[in-house]
């Protein structure tokens, strides 16, 4: 028997948006705990920098390489199931993560498991969620479903790391497990698929229509998809501009600065407040630029926050240097670019490549931005072991962030049009 929420005054899209972001940031919030136990995992195993590094890479590497694929899962079985499914395996390989004693070990759960699950629910979920249940709205959808990756860093890793430090990191993960246990039921019982589940046209028409059925292989069809993305010239700049956004963000910021932070004698907890207060800034930041995204082109967005996120990472050494006054300043300034590059992004990507695609598609350009993150998060852990410091990763970032700020006014105008 169908639900019918016509008499409600809240449009169920908007249920379906919130236990969506809620699974993202509980998703994002586990993807950026390597960065806490990476110091706890030298102390115990006595494993080197670059080694967890390289487990931190390989699993930021798959978790963008499953996202095109996990559009195509997505329209075949449906958001609730796959996203339950995620999250069953994800609990799973964190269960057993404690009991881990080799290096190995850690490659598998963390590196593999983990980055294929957490991969499933990554931006092309709030993509979908967004192309599927909304015709209005949609750049303000993506903003919201984008910025609950850093939320996930606000409410988890002040948390954790606390933890990790008063009663050991292997309390902190079951503390995890248990949060992702919770959110598993709640996307369960009230999870929908697509509003003609419960009677209701997408939010912004008046027109109730039946999903249209997945057809293709669900291997085949996101390679079709990259081999006519690869024909066309906005799929590589957007490509590009994602490679550079990854490697200035979660792979270099996320994965290091808490080490980079230890390095100046800077506690594990304070450098994890840093990274939350970011993750309260980028919530508003990419949220705003979801709003401003259906309301100005595009490509001069990108050109902006790829600009000023480029100034603050070359400010970025000398506020270490300075005070924690001016790391402050650069967390909030970071912060409100940390990923707000996603809502402009995703309407190039839907103009150029139409609805149907765009999932697909933007799962290879987040492809490349994993790809860019997956770099930064080796090399700045190689480039830590012979240089002694962060300074060099840190610079190299901020300049390539301008590099992709130009790229992006490479776009055509006409693909940017509101």
């Amino acid at each position: 028997m169908k639900e019918n929420s016509h008499s409600s005054k809240i449009h169920y899209g908007w249920v379906v948006v919130f236990i969506t972001f809620v699974a993202l940031l509980v998703s994002s919030g586990i993807r950026s705990m390597p960065s806490i136990l990476m110091l706890p995992f030298e102390d115990e195993f006595g494993w080197s920098r670059g080694g967890i590094s390289s487990v931190i890479s390989i699993g930021i590497f798959l978790y963008g390489l499953v996202g095109p694929f996990s559009a195509a899962f997505l329209q075949k079985y449906g958001i609730r199931r796959v996203v339950a499914f995620s999250l069953a395996v994800l609990a799973i390989s964190l269960s057993i993560t404690p009991f881990m004693t080799s290096l190995w070990q850690f490659e598998i759960l963390w590196g593999l498991v983990s980055g294929l699950a957490t991969g499933m629910m990554a931006n092309v979920l709030g993509v979908t969620v967004s192309n599927q249940w909304f015709v209005k709205r949609k750049g303000l959808v993506v903003g919201l479903l984008t910025a609950s990756a850093a939320t996930g860093q606000l409410l988890f890793l002040p948390t954790l790391a606390k933890i990790t430090v008063e009663a050991g990191w292997r309390t902190s993960i079951y503390t995890a497990v248990t949060v992702i246990v919770i959110v598993l039921a709640v996307v369960v019982v009230w999870m929908r698929n697509h509003p003609f589940d419960v009677g209701l046209a997408p939010f912004g028409s008046e027109e109730v229509v039946r999903p249209a059925p997945f057809t293709g292989n669900l291997f085949l069809a996101p390679l079709q998809a990259l081999y006519s993305a690869l024909k066309n010239s906005t799929f590589w700049l957007l490509a590009g501009t994602f490679f550079f956004c990854g490697f200035s963000t979660n792979g270099l910021i996320g994965t290091h600065l808490i080490p980079a932070s230890h390095d100046h004698g800077i506690p594990e907890v304070t450098a994890a407040g840093l990274l939350a207060m970011m993750g309260i800034f980028d919530l508003v930041g990419t949220t705003l630029s979801g709003w401003l995204s259906d309301r100005f082109d595009s490509r001069k967005l990108l050109f902006w926050y790829y600009s000023l996120r480029g100034l603050s990472l070359l400010f970025l050494p000398y506020a270490f240097e300075a005070n924690h006054m001016m790391l402050l300043i650069f967390s909030i300034f970071y912060g409100l670019d940390w990923i707000a590059t996603v809502p402009p992004t995703v309407k190039l990507a839907s103009i150029e490549f139409g609805k149907e695609k765009a999932g697909m598609i933007f799962g290879w350009i987040v492809v490349s931005h994993q790809v860019g993150a997956s770099a930064a998060a080796f090399g700045a852990g190689m480039m830590r072991e012979v240089l002694g410091s962060y300074t060099i990763p840190f610079i190299s970032a901020g300049l390539v962030c301008l590099f992709a700020a130009l790229m992006a006014m490479k776009i055509s105008k006409s693909k940017a049009a509101i």
